[in-house]
């Protein structure tokens, strides 16, 4: 079958996905209208400040929106965060004391927070200030609740985190359903036990913020969904405002806290990206439908397949081949607006213990809510496909790729 043939055969197939994700995209814009009007956003929230920062209108009211959006108590949304993985640390560090215990229920965190827990040897860990980890793998992709549920009967946990992502697992991402439930048993042994959601790649993906179902915090980046690719750097911490103080702290210093922290010009971007990112997650979804419908009647792997429920913007493509994988992230590259021309090589990453191959032809580097691909060099050879500012360029992409890989040779 020809590409262009299978990609319209996708299309018709895939247009009461596309329309359910149209919903989606329309409750989100309406949420993020409705905060936009509510905290009267005016052109005077685009000023900088620089130093201290001190008095920042425009960093109060996203924060503000941010905790709106999110039903949260409090935020803490800042260009001063270099990424999501530095937010979470931040996060871990602001919360956690010595002789504390954080727990993971969803297996082994993402590769850049080995080093940070402790998983991986490093001088400044939580684990070389005395805070212990433990995890607890998830069971056909659910919740183990009953080793859950022992282990908080017979430990003292002081943070659980929870991360939607599959990362670089061949595992599915965590649904606001499966969530649901598991914080519910949670509750029922330890009220008080703090909860953290990784939430990055699941923003405005699905409709309930995982603070509505008894989370703690979340938190996630604005170079990914949240920021729709015009959100230059930063990430949010949205949750319980006794535990927002303390990242406040964590981030900047104890006694300022929440009330530092320049904006140097990035308020209007911030801004612009919210009011733009249910627009750009609903392409980026719609991509991912295309790509999952397509490759798969090419005969591999995918996950999650095109007509299941999806939890974040992240598909994973199965190739079982070294070359396949990099071939297709290669493919990437060259049909992205920026540095089409280079070509990904496989090479160490900080923070990861695989060679990783990389493709980000994006105007904002590192943006994974731009058309982006990646994975690392081992079996099964997976490729983490995410983002797509457009669905038309996401599509010509898929196209192209496919083409010079199937018909043109």
């Amino acid at each position: 079958m020809k590409i262009e043939n299978l990609i319209n055969e996708a299309e018709n197939n895939c247009q009461s996905i596309f329309k359910k994700i149209e919903d989606n995209e329309y409750y989100f814009s309406s949420l993020v209208m409705k905060a936009f009007k509510k905290y009267n956003v005016s052109e005077t929230h685009f000023n900088m400040t620089t130093g201290y920062g001190y008095n920042d209108l425009g960093r109060e009211v996203i924060e503000n929106i941010y905790a709106d959006i999110f039903k949260g108590e409090k935020a803490l949304v800042r260009n001063q965060f270099i990424s999501g993985s530095h937010a979470l640390t931040v996060a871990l560090f602001g919360v956690l004391r010595p002789g504390d215990t954080m727990l993971s229920i969803t297996g082994e965190p993402y590769d850049t927070l080995h080093e940070v827990i402790g998983i991986k040897d490093n001088p400044s860990s939580l684990k070389s200030f005395n805070i212990n980890y433990e995890q607890i793998d998830l069971v056909d992709n659910k919740f183990d609740i009953p080793k859950i549920i022992q282990c908080l009967q017979n430990k003292k946990i002081k943070l659980i985190e929870i991360q939607r992502s599959k990362g670089y697992s061949t595992r599915k991402s965590i649904s606001i359903q499966d969530m649901e439930q598991v914080i519910k048993e949670i509750r029922k042994i330890s009220p008080n036990v703090i909860i953290m959601v990784d939430n990055c790649y699941s923003e405005f993906v699905q409709k309930t913020s995982p603070l509505e179902i008894g989370a703690d915090l979340i938190v996630g980046s604005l170079i990914k969904n949240l920021g729709a690719s015009i959100t230059n750097n930063g990430a949010y911490i949205v949750g319980k405002e006794n535990l927002i103080n303390l990242c406040g702290e964590r981030l900047n210093l104890p006694g300022e806290g929440m009330d530092v922290g320049p904006s140097l010009g990035a308020n209007k971007s911030i801004l612009q990206g919210l009011y733009f990112a249910p627009m750009v997650v609903a392409n980026s979804l719609k991509i991912a439908v295309l790509t999952s419908y397509v490759m798969e009647k090419l005969g591999y792997q995918v996950e999650p397949k095109y007509n299941a429920e999806r939890a974040d913007i992240v598909e994973a493509i199965i190739f079982n081949d070294r070359d396949k994988l990099i071939k297709y992230v290669q493919g990437i590259q060259k049909n992205s607006p920026i540095d089409a021309s280079s070509l990904p090589i496989p090479g160490d990453m900080p923070g990861y213990d695989d060679q990783i191959i990389m493709a980000s032809g994006s105007f904002t580097q590192g943006s994974s809510i731009e058309l982006s691909c990646d994975g690392p060099l081992r079996s099964p050879y997976i490729a983490y496909q995410q983002g797509g500012i457009s669905y038309m360029y996401g599509k010509l992409a898929l196209e192209n790729i496919l083409k010079e890989l199937y018909e043109n040779n």
